[in-house]
């Protein structure tokens, strides 16, 4: 199989899963739900884990705030370097039957930045407070699902994302410790 046949095979598959996943933003229950999981995971939600850190964690915590905060910036550089090159148009402008159930933050939409951040900060708390995990884990996977259900992302999208985010936290915490 040719890369070519394989990115289109790829494509096929992906757009199938955003047609599927966006008929379910059409639910009532469903549409509010992750429309509030993607308004938190705006920066809410992220803020007050942070603002949490040194409450839970005293002196060190101011630290893991540190780390957090500069991991997101760097975060918010990359994507927003990577968005402003690769320009690929969000899901209910390029694809038919796409509704979008949200209004999106910026005009591209890959990688995903709410789900780059919301996993390198998932990954650097748990790693601090291992108990943050039963919250923020199911956080972090309603995230990603709601990019592509809202849709305003490929599954692509957040997958890419979710890989630059865990590599940032990765490599902050192997620096802080």
């Amino acid at each position: 199989m040719s890369a070519q046949s394989l990115f289109v095979r790829v494509d096929q598959v992906e757009r199938r899963l955003c047609l599927v996943a966006n008929v379910a933003a059409r639910w009532r229950v469903v549409r509010p739900l992750f429309r509030t999981v993607s308004r938190l995971g705006d920066g809410v939600f992220w803020y007050a884990v942070i603002a949490l850190m040194p409450v839970l964690l005293g002196v060190r915590g101011f630290v893991v705030a540190a780390q957090m905060l500069a991991t997101g910036a760097l975060g918010l550089l990359v994507y927003k370097f990577l968005k402003q090159r690769l320009v690929r148009e969000r899901p209910f402008i390029g694809l038919a039957g796409i509704q979008c159930a949200m209004p999106p933050l910026d005009r591209y939409s890959f990688p995903s930045g709410h789900t780059l951040h919301a996993v390198s900060f998932t990954i650097i708390a748990v790693h601090h407070v291992p108990e943050f995990a039963i919250v923020l884990l199911p956080f972090t996977v309603l995230v990603g699902m709601s990019r592509v259900v809202l849709g305003l992302h490929y599954p692509t999208d957040v997958i890419v994302g979710a890989a630059i985010g865990a590599g940032l936290a990765f490599g902050s915490n192997s620096l802080i410790g």
